[in-house]
């Protein structure tokens, strides 16, 4: 088991909320609203990042308190992690490991953390920066490192477009020295891409086409993989860059493509349903590539609520198969019948939480 007790404390619409006993499969049951997904949110803050709502920290403190929160799990392993912030600085994150203050990043070293939620259905109609940022997210939950090398690259990219867009022309040795650093990160960045999306394609050839739609993957790099070729890449397109005013070579340009298995058909052009269906197929082949990481949560926000019984038994199946502790949403119990004996149940109301 991945975590045995969570508590929030002012956390949005939960002012003092405690789960105790959790299990393989956990259940949170309540009417919309409720505070439901406000618990996965606040169990994806256990690992590095935003959360699963990208949410800005001033935004999540309960109203009416004192401006901060807290979040903190007890794990099966007997370590303790916490996050949230404190009143006297709402816009700096807290991370603890056993009481002691660490770096939001060590919080990958416990836990491997991943989700799905209905804002995500649009993954495939929408640009391709959504599709990085769940490319990076899937790679973080196996590579604890890659946010300290995405960061990297994130700010060298900032001050590289920040010199191209000067009046002055910048200095070329000042160029060089930026993009030696880009290209260093960027092409870390890129390779962990690229094993990422190589290893979940062999996870999805062997998984059957149905009862969910099997995607094909594949990665499309906005540059070379290597850092010198890529250093000399943006050393080339200065010019081009400058006109631009923003940098057009490297991993900030990576797309990943999906395509339905059976149809071959663009995962943008399929139906609603068939790109539900293939993101649930990715997202329980990279469940399955937890079990050779650290302890793993996942994450499902109303998954179960549109499929028919058929793919939702097939569902249950695999996640019971797998190691990751899967935390579910519902409106009610009935779709979740198949697991309720097994699992721990909660009923939410009005940002409280009891035991069914």
């Amino acid at each position: 088991m991945a975590l045995t007790r969570l508590t929030l404390t002012q956390f949005r619409n939960h002012a003092a909320s405690r789960l105790d006993d959790a299990r393989q499969f956990n259940l949170l049951v309540g009417e919309n609203g409720a505070g439901k997904t406000n618990v996965l949110e606040a169990l994806s803050l256990l690992a590095p990042g935003r959360g699963l709502r990208r949410a800005a920290l001033a935004d999540i403190p309960a109203h009416g308190g004192d401006g901060g929160f807290a979040v903190s799990a007890d794990l099966a392993s007997e370590v303790q992690l916490g996050t949230g912030v404190r009143p006297d600085r709402p816009n700096r994150r807290v991370v603890q490991v056993n009481g002691a203050e660490a770096p939001a990043l060590r919080l990958g070293e416990w836990l491997s953390v991943g989700w799905l939620t209905p804002a995500m259905d649009r993954l495939f109609a929408e640009g391709a920066g959504a599709r990085r940022r769940f490319l990076d997210r899937l790679v973080l939950a196996l590579e604890p490192g890659h946010a300290r090398t995405a960061s990297r690259l994130e700010s060298a990219l900032r001050e590289r477009n920040r010199l191209l867009g000067d009046a002055v022309e910048p200095d070329p040795a000042w160029l060089d020295a930026l993009e030696s650093q880009l290209a260093d990160a960027g092409a870390l960045v890129a390779q962990a891409r690229a094993r990422l999306v190589a290893r979940l394609a062999e996870a999805l050839a062997v998984l059957p086409e149905a009862p969910f739609a099997r995607p094909l993957l594949a990665y499309q790099p906005g540059g070379p993989l290597d850092p010198a070729e890529l250093a000399q890449a943006l050393r080339d397109g200065r010019r081009r860059d400058r006109a631009a005013q923003r940098t057009l070579t490297g991993p900030h340009r990576d797309e990943l493509a999906v395509t339905m298995a059976g149809k071959h058909q663009p995962a943008a052009e399929c139906s609603t349903g068939e790109q539900k269906a293939m993101l649930i197929a990715i997202t329980l082949a990279h469940a399955a590539l937890l079990d050779y990481a650290r302890p793993g949560l996942l994450l499902l926000d109303e998954v179960a609520a549109h499929l028919d019984p058929v793919r939702r038994e097939a569902l249950f199946d695999r996640l019971r198969a797998g190691t990751a502790q899967v935390w579910l949403t519902g409106t009610e119990l009935a779709p979740f019948s198949a697991i309720a004996d097994e699992a721990a149940v909660w009923r939410v109301s009005d940002g409280a939480v009891l035991p069914i």
